[in-house]
């Protein structure tokens, strides 16, 4: 709908949703308005025609403007719920808890399901702009909804057919190449496969993705169904639960690629089946196989899968149970598929097991299995029975009352239409007849009489009068009356249901044609009268309907509707029901057929209509028969095999029209274009030519499959004879044919309207049906978007006072400021999809003559928004589309190149904008059309009016961008300005054909639906849209608007001139316009050598001017004027050598020396603008070069200043960053880079001026001068400074005083004095010429300081003066002096535009050095830090590895060597001094640990020696000083040898870091450790030599840092746990000796040698020390293991396994021991222990908890001295 008024077209109101979470959602997305006032087409248009960018909307009330502007283009990306979401609505939405899910590129949100987002948009759509969406979604492969859920909950789901109705696609079929048939139907009526999946119990698997695989295939990207794995789907689905939408795949004949073998529709329920009851139960009956996605089921939902096998004809389940069973639930789970079946009672095979398979694999499965049935298993539906069974359910349908009464009308306009379209053409629409084009005829020649200055023959009066007085008896046919009364209903609903049924039914009704083109011819009577025989014999037990319409109409799958109001009874046309006849009886008939379509194609001549309209009669009327209806309803087995057999038949003998040869070669090559072999064909007639000569047709060969699977297969190919829509199916549609002049459009009704009203105006008295009110029918009709034809194409006529008259009543209708009119029109041949280009681009429907013989030119007015009408200057855009402009003639008589010629001079001579619509074709009709075209934009030319040409391509195939290329350059030679012509755009020029042409891909060359669109189609159509509406932009600094009556009033010129041939080239001449377009492409090839040529001689002349220094700016100067000169001279040269070509060129082509005058002129008028142009373009881009220079190596020395700052900078931030170790954050380093930018502007050498214009700066100097001198009341008179000054300053009576002028009033009238004051004033302004002329001369910009001077300099010139004058005198010789320093002092500014330019530009280069400084400091920093964590991680490491680890051994020998060493030489001689300085301590504490830990006794005692020793040494310091500068050295040295080589190199740090390794241990001798190397954070690119200085300065450091370390105290015990390899283990290890102790008294063993056999001990103790008690007392024992030897006591320990052993056979349980029996009243070493037993008596006794040990008398008397002899005696004596 091209225009919006306040009322628009919308179905009833609906009641207010509920405040549910379904109201929510419609709010979230601003649809709550539309819910009472649903959206309709006119408001589609106003979202998506202006629509230029396609961006992501901003806020979720934005996304369905978003997905119906990217679905209206086609945009995979229409359904995408993503928005950019401000971060405050995104808090709120947080906060209210609303579900977000962030985009894929984190900057977009999910606000709403996507599912959601398309139920929301048809709910708030009517049912018009519905279907609009409906064909675009299908377009674009999406699933599109079915039943539409409620959103109030008392209301029920809606049934959405109509939408479904205007859906047609073709497909292909699957059968060999020579025969392999175009197939086309709707989706609405069309009998197929209908596959429903529901969804039972909870699964994991994602239904709808599984679906999209099956319907999709593995290979393709497109998701029909809406899935959780896409953007937004993971949302909850609060609007959709309950949607049933439908997915339709279509074959394109090809096995290996085609996924079912016939078109298949797929319908998804949304949500658990179990929750939708009526739509399960429709979906169950109306669906040919229902297939269930079973979860865990409980016992009731087991119950209700179970009630389905009664509903659904074939019921299939996919078992995606869980093997998980949950307790005190009732459930089936994980149902086996044999239990299953028999649960459930089907038939074997009917379950899926779908548990632990990829969704991949399941649809492969699901696929598999569908192809199975396919093609001849499963029942054919449609979706208008489907309404049916839906309204028997409580579903709503959505075709209502109004929807009937509106096709009803249709029906009754149609009326006789089955008699064929040429009778009622004749009958019905009589205007359009021989008589019209007669008379247009002679209107031309009249016209050209007129034009010669000739009277009007009177033969040919007398003809014209005979023609009106034929028309005068016109009278308005029954089809007209009725057509015009359903145009002026009030109910505008009606209206435009109305006009729907109507294109409906002619589309059916044009299909049917095309599929069965010819019928019977009059020697075919006898046979067609034997076939009505035999068929009337077939009914004659059929009982006729009695007034039977009501049935006939309520089981018409046409109509669909629910309502019981009764209906006339429809023609026979409508009838959508198989047949019932059998195979036998269709062979009867199929015999008569074969023979007469045989017999026609022999003769080649057309069959005659009415015996082949009484056969189809009488097969229709039998099929209408209620108990044939009644049989095949109780039947459906019965119905089904009589539908395939029929079917088949119908297929068999309308397969006739292939019988030739070439027709069969055209056909079955699918890559074969359909426009390539509809030029292939002669446009001499109607029929289809044989493509190659001399070929004969061969006999139709019609062969009937006898298999059941074969005839099933051709079901698909065509369907039952008596269904529009199914004949529809089996049509030839997409395959090659020749236009019919009987076919039949709503176009050709609105034409024959325009010619009703035209007869009353050439010949009064005819026509009486309330003409007048037709032109207000018209303007409502182009006000909602219905065109208004301009020319009869047909005719070659133009009903010019209709026109005026409907234009009149259109402009009446508009507010009178909305007249200004630009026209763009879109001018293309009859195979370039005209229509369907103007509907891309503006969402408009233009009558598409493709298919029919429509010729005319068509235009539809489009309401501009407020902006494009502010930057074009117009109110309303008018669409022109020319449909049928050099298609084939329908006869041999018609001269179609005259009409051709005349509709695309119309068409051009309207335009404001043309766009040439280019597809590409056969070589043949290249030229023809080329001719047709180029003639137009010359006769266009020569009326002094050129349009602004726009180009388009459809392909990317070369004659098409031959073609592109020769009308783009015959446009650019014909346009006034020449454009982007010029040595800079030599690019622009040299490419142009290729990449300035938008190339649009669409998807109307597509055969099916099935196949994608491209993928830049969108892209491309708003590319497009951009230029077009960039050239409407154009026109608005052109030309000025012209309104509606201006449009009317060229319109009636451009026609007076076609009509008499006022041009210089005829309409049938052709020469003229190819010759001109070869010179254009000649010229054109010259213009690019030229400009090749000055391009090469600039940059000649570039090289010359950076070859001068830039010092020397004189030499310079000069320079530039030779060159411009040179510039000058050369382009003159060029241009005069093209000039000579193209007069060459015009003399040597002696057969158009007549048009030489007409076009020479234009043509040179484009040289001299050419050279013109070029030479203002090379002089400009010298100044350019000249300044470029300069300011290039002005650049490059604050380039320089600024890294010197830089540099200084960075060092000091670096240092600082080393000694805080504080990250310097980017703010910090900005606020740093703002000092250095600051001081490397200030000392630079240029000062930039702040503003361009000085006037403001001058003004306000002045401003301030005359305040300060208490002039403020002459402040008004500023406001002249600024405006040119052309004359000298004038001296007037008020500059002087009242007594002044009295004084001197008598002299000659005050002249002398006045004379006096103007000779003053110009002295001083002659100074000033001076003051300027000497301020320019200098080499600097405009100063403030230049006015302030000016201004005392004209103070103290007027003080000197004994004159007595007024302030006014002052103030006005200092506002015209700075007026002429605004203007040469801003001369002078200009000449230092250039500084000012590059400060812009260093201001603009200011981020990325800020970028790179902030960058530069990073690296730098990073380099350092890595160095000083390689240094801290692996050099200190390693160092401190090299210091300590051999300390410890160090230490032990340092010990060794001191004079107490004697004590570590020996096991011996440590125990030795063990137990002299336990003696020493005479601690109980240290005897018990010696006697109880022995070796962390002998560990802690060495320990403590080793502390001792390092606390009275300074080892340890030396050693660690020593060490330091020794490995420091060494990785300098690696460090270095590895820098050899690779200095400045950027590299990998971690590469070079593991050489400094490998080299320090190899030369070193040192093991680093590597391990920290592994990690990323060495892994830097960086130059090496930096790195390495930033790491010898680290390894310094640590040098120094360790130095004073090694130089404080430290605390030697943690120094030494710390050390690898410790001291004391060490000097352990030296006197460790045998580790073996008494089995008895754990004295150690004492044996020398380290290897020995038998230990023994010195020092046997008592045993007491032990807690050994005596055998007969608690007491502690004293005796000791050797007196034990000499007595007969036992022991008892683990080792005796609880039997007593005598001690002197210890040898049975200790062999390796040796143990001397004591000697009574021995002093034996014992003595040493037996004191200190006796020292230790009451300790021992208490720490064990024992009696005291009873001694012996003579141990009281032991000494310590003696204790301490025996000791010594028994370690330098005993022997072991």
């Amino acid at each position: 709908m091209s225009v919006k008024l306040p009322k628009r077209l919308s179905s009833k109101k609906k009641k207010p949703p509920m405040d549910n979470a379904q109201a929510e959602v419609l709010f979230k997305l601003g649809l709550e308005a539309f819910w009472t006032t649903p959206l309709d087409p006119a408001s589609m248009l106003d979202m998506s025609t202006w629509t230029l960018e396609n961006e992501t909307p901003l806020v979720p009330k934005y996304l369905p403007r978003a997905f119906l502007q990217r679905l209206w283009l086609l945009s995979p990306e229409a359904r995408s719920p993503r928005c950019k979401q401000p971060p405050d609505a995104l808090n709120n939405a947080k906060t209210r808890g609303e579900e977000i899910v962030y985009g894929l590129g984190g900057e977009t949100q999910c606000a709403v399901n996507p599912l959601d987002l398309v139920t929301a948009v048809y709910m708030s759509a009517n049912s018009f702009l519905q279907q609009e969406i409906t064909v675009r979604m299908v377009q674009c492969q999406f699933a599109v909804p079915l039943v539409l859920p409620p959103i109030h909950p008392e209301q029920p789901s809606c049934f959405l057919l109509w939408p479904l109705r205007d859906v047609v696609s073709q497909w292909r079929t699957q059968s060999p190449a020579k025969t392999r048939r175009v197939l086309e139907g709707d989706l609405a009526s069309t009998e197929m496969p209908m596959v429903s999946c529901v969804k039972l119990g909870h699964c994991g698997v994602s239904k709808s993705r599984v679906l999209s695989r099956v319907i999709g295939g593995l290979k393709s990207c497109s998701e029909s169904f809406l899935h959780r794995g896409m953007d937004g789907g993971q949302l909850p689905r609060r609007l959709s639960n309950g949607l049933v939408e439908l997915g339709w795949y279509l074959p394109t004949g090809d096995p290996d690629k085609d996924i079912f073998p016939v078109p298949v529709v797929i319908s998804n329920l949304r949500g658990d089946a179990a929750a939708h009851e009526k739509c399960l139960s429709l979906l169950c009956r109306a669906s040919s196989v229902m297939v269930v996605f079973c979860g865990n089921l409980r016992e009731k939902e087991k119950c209700l899968l179970a009630s389905w096998k009664g509903m659904a004809s074939k019921l299939m389940l996919i078992d995606l149970s869980d093997d998980v069973e949950e307790k005190n639930e009732k459930r089936v789970v994980g149902f086996v598929a044999q239990n299953l079946e028999e649960e459930v009672g089907l038939p074997k095979g009917s379950v899926l097991s779908g548990g632990g398979v990829s969704e991949e694999d399941l649809a492969d499965r699901l696929r598999e299995t569908l192809n199975d049935l396919l093609p001849d298993k499963l029942k054919l539906v449609t979706l208008e029975a489907a309404a049916r069974t839906a309204v028997e359910l409580g579903l709503s349908v959505d075709e209502g009352a109004v929807c009937k009464k509106a096709m009803a009308t249709a029906e009754e306009v149609l009326k006789g239409l089955v008699e064929g379209s040429a009778q009622f053409r004749e009958k019905q629409l009589p205007l359009q007849g021989a008589l019209w084009s007669e008379l247009a005829e002679m209107e031309k020649k009249e016209s050209k009489q007129r034009k010669a200055g000739q009277e009007i023959n009177l033969l040919l009066q007398k003809e014209k009068k005979n023609i009106l007085f034929k028309l005068s008896s016109y009278r308005m046919t029954t089809a007209m009356k009725v057509f015009t009364e359903a145009l002026s209903t009030t109910d505008k609903m009606e209206r435009t249901y109305f006009l729907s049924w109507m294109k409906l039914r002619l589309r059916a009704m044009q299909m049917r044609q095309q599929h069965n083109p010819q019928e019977p011819s009059t020697n075919q009577q006898e046979k067609l009268d034997k076939l009505s025989d035999k068929l009337g014999k077939l009914v004659t037990n059929v009982d006729e309907p009695k007034n039977g319409s009501n049935d006939d109409l309520e089981d018409n799958d046409s109509f669909c509707t629910v309502s019981t109001v009764e209906e006339p009874l429809s023609m026979d046309l409508t009838v959508n029901s198989g047949l019932q006849l059998s195979e036998q009886q269709f062979e009867i008939g199929q015999e008569a057929l074969e023979h007469i379509v045989q017999q026609s194609a022999e003769q080649n001549m057309e069959p005659q209509s009415p015996q082949k309209e009484q056969l189809e009669s009488m097969i229709i009327q039998l099929d209408m028969k209620p108990a044939n209806r009644e049989q095949r309803e109780h039947d459906p087995v019965l119905e089904q095999q009589m539908d395939l057999k029929s079917t088949e038949k119908e297929n068999m003998g309308l397969e006739v029209a292939e019988n030739q040869d070439s027709f069969e070669e055209q056909i079955s090559d699918p890559e074969i274009s359909e426009d390539q072999n509809l030029h292939s064909e002669s446009r001499g007639n109607g029929t289809l030519a044989p493509s190659c000569p001399g070929k004969q047709p061969e006999e139709p060969k019609l062969k009937p499959d006898e298999s059941d699977s074969n005839a099933s297969v051709k079901t698909y190919m065509g369907l039952d004879a008596s269904s529009e829509n199914q004949i529809a199916l089996g049509s030839f549609v997409e395959q090659h044919f020749e236009p019919d002049s009987s076919s039949l459009g709503l176009e050709h009704f609105l034409r024959e309207m325009g010619l009703i009203f035209e007869l009353t105006h050439i010949s009064p008295g005819s026509g009486s049906h309330n003409v007048l009110r037709l032109p207000s029918l018209a303007a409502d009709l182009l006000l909602y978007g219905i065109p208004l034809e301009l020319m009869d194409g047909d005719a070659s006529n133009i009903p010019s006072s209709w026109l005026g008259c409907v234009l009149a009543e259109f402009k009446r209708r508009l507010p009178r400021e909305r007249v200004r009119t630009r026209v763009l029109t879109n001018l293309g041949v009859h195979h370039a999809r005209n229509a369907e280009v103007l509907s891309a681009l503006f969402g408009v429907k233009f009558p598409r003559g493709r298919r029919r013989s429509t010729r005319g030119v068509y235009m539809l007015a489009l309401c501009l928004p407020d902006d494009l009408r502010k930057d074009m200057e117009c109110d309303f855009l008018l669409l022109i589309d020319v449909e049928g402009l050099c298609s084939p003639p329908l006869d041999k008589t018609s001269n179609t190149l005259v009409n051709d010629n005349e509709m695309a001079t119309v068409a051009t001579g309207l335009s404001d904008v043309l766009m040439q619509n280019i597809a590409s074709y056969g070589d043949t009709e290249f030229e023809t059309d080329l001719i047709v075209i180029v003639n137009a934009l010359l006769r266009t030319k020569v009326c002094g009016y050129m349009p602004i040409c726009q180009l388009l391509t459809q392909d990317e195939r070369l004659i098409s961008k031959l073609q592109a290329l020769q009308l783009g350059r015959v446009a650019e030679i014909l346009q006034t300005e020449t454009g982007n012509r010029g040595t800079k755009n030599i690019d622009y020029h040299l490419a142009k054909a290729a990449s300035n042409v938008p190339c649009v891909i669409a998807p109307w060359h597509n055969v099916s639906l099935s196949e994608p669109v491209d993928k830049e189609y969108s892209t491309a159509v708003l590319k497009l849209k951009q230029n077009l509406f960039g050239a409407l932009k154009k026109c608005a600094a052109r030309s000025e608007a012209s309104g509606l009556p201006e449009f009317m009033a060229r319109l009636c010129d451009v026609w007076e001139a076609v009509k008499a041939e006022s041009f210089s080239i005829g309409l049938q001449n052709t020469e003229v316009a190819l010759a001109f377009s070869m010179l254009c492409t000649e010229l054109s090839q010259w213009e690019n050598n030229f400009l090749e040529h000055m391009e090469c001689w600039f940059m000649g002349a570039t090289k010359r001017i950076i070859s001068i220094k830039v010092q020397d700016t004189v030499i310079k100067g000069d320079l530039l004027s030779v060159l411009k000169d040179e510039a000058r001279e050369e382009v003159e040269t060029e241009v005069n050598k093209v000039r000579s070509k193209l007069e060459a060129h015009l003399i040597k082509d002696n057969l158009h020396k007549t048009y030489i005058e007409t076009y020479k002129p234009n043509l040179m008028d484009n040289m001299d603008e050419l050279q013109k142009q070029v030479t203002e373009e090379i002089i400009e881009r010298l100044e350019s070069a000249k300044e470029n220079h300069y300011s290039s190596t002005r650049l490059r020395n604050f380039q320089t200043l600024l890294e010197k700052e830089q540099e200084s900078k960075l060092h000091t931030l670096l240092e600082s960053s080393k000694s805080t170790k504080i990250l310097f954050k980017d703010i910090q380093l900005e606020e740093e880079f703002e000092g250095v930018w600051s001081n490397a502007l200030s000392n630079f050498d240029f000062r930039p001026s702040e503003t361009d214009d000085i006037t403001a700066r001058v003004t306000e100097i002045l401003r301030e001068n005359l305040n300060s001198r208490g002039l403020e009341k002459h402040m008004k008179k500023l406001e002249d400074i600024g405006q040119a000054r052309t004359s000298d300053f004038k001296v007037y009576d008020e500059h002087f005083g009242y007594r002044s002028r009295l004084k001197h009033m008598f002299d000659d009238n005050n002249r002398q004095q006045r004379l006096e004051a103007h000779r003053v004033a110009c002295n001083i302004i002659e100074e000033y010429n001076q003051f300027a002329a000497d301020k320019s001369s200098l080499p600097a910009d405009f100063s403030d300081s230049y006015i302030t001077e000016l201004l005392e300099n004209v103070e103290k010139a007027l003080s000197a003066q004994p004159m007595e004058i007024r302030s006014a005198f002052e103030v006005d010789l200092k506002v015209y002096l700075c007026s002429f320093a605004c203007q040469d002092f801003q001369k002078l500014h200009d000449r230092y535009a250039k500084d000012r330019e590059l400060l812009t530009f260093i201001n603009g280069t200011k981020n990325r050095h800020l970028a790179e400084f902030i960058y530069h400091f990073r690296k730098r920093d990073q380099c350092q830090r890595v160095a000083q964590a390689f240094t801290s991680m692996v050099f200190k490491s390693t160092a401190l590895d090299y210091i300590y680890r051999p300390l410890g051994r160090h230490i032990m020998e340092d010990m060794v060597s001191q004079g107490n060493a004697q004590q570590y030489m020996s096991p011996r001689a440590f125990n030795q001094s063990l137990l002299e300085e336990l003696m020493e301590e005479d601690s109980f504490e240290s005897f018990l640990e010696y006697l109880l830990s022995y070796d962390r006794f002998r560990l802690k005692k060495i320990q403590e020696r080793v502390v001792a020793h390092l606390s009275e040494s300074a080892i340890l310091d030396e050693w660690r000083q020593q060490r330091l500068g020794e490995i420091v050295g060494k990785m300098a040295a690696a460090v270095s040898q590895t820098a050899e080589g690779v200095s400045g190199v950027l590299s990998d740090t971690k590469l070079l870091l593991e050489k400094v390794c490998l080299s320090l241990e190899k030369d070193g001798d040192v093991d680093v450790t590597k391990a920290s190397l592994d990690g990323p954070l060495f892994s830097i690119t960086t130059e090496w030599d930096r790195f390495v200085t930033c790491l010898l300065e680290a390894l310094a450091e640590m040098r120094l840092s360790l130095a004073q370390e090694f130089s404080q105290n430290v605390d030697i015990t943690q120094l030494l746990q710390a050390l690898p390899i410790k001291p004391q283990d060490c000097l352990l290890n030296r006197v460790r000796g045998c580790e073996k102790q008494c089995p008895f008294c754990r004295a150690p063993c004492e044996v020398g040698v380290m290897e020995h056999e038998v230990h023994r001990t010195l020092l046997h103790r008592p045993k007491g020390m032990l807690s050994y008690t005596c055998d007969d007392s608690c007491s502690l024992s004293h005796i000791s293991c050797p007196a034990n030897m000499t007595q007969d006591s036992l022991f008892l320990n683990k080792g005796t396994e609880g039997k007593s052993l005598a001690y002197r056979d210890y040898h049975s349980l200790y062999p390796d021991w040796s143990i001397s029996p004591e000697e009574p009243g021995s002093q034996t070493p014992s003595t040493y222990w037996r004191y200190v037993l006796v020292r230790f008596n009451g300790s021992f006794a208490q720490k064990y908890e024992r009696e005291a040990a009873q001694l012996p008398e003579e141990w009281e008397k032991i000494t310590r001295e003696e204790a301490l002899d025996s000791l010594k005696d028994a370690f330098h004596t005993g022997q072991c």
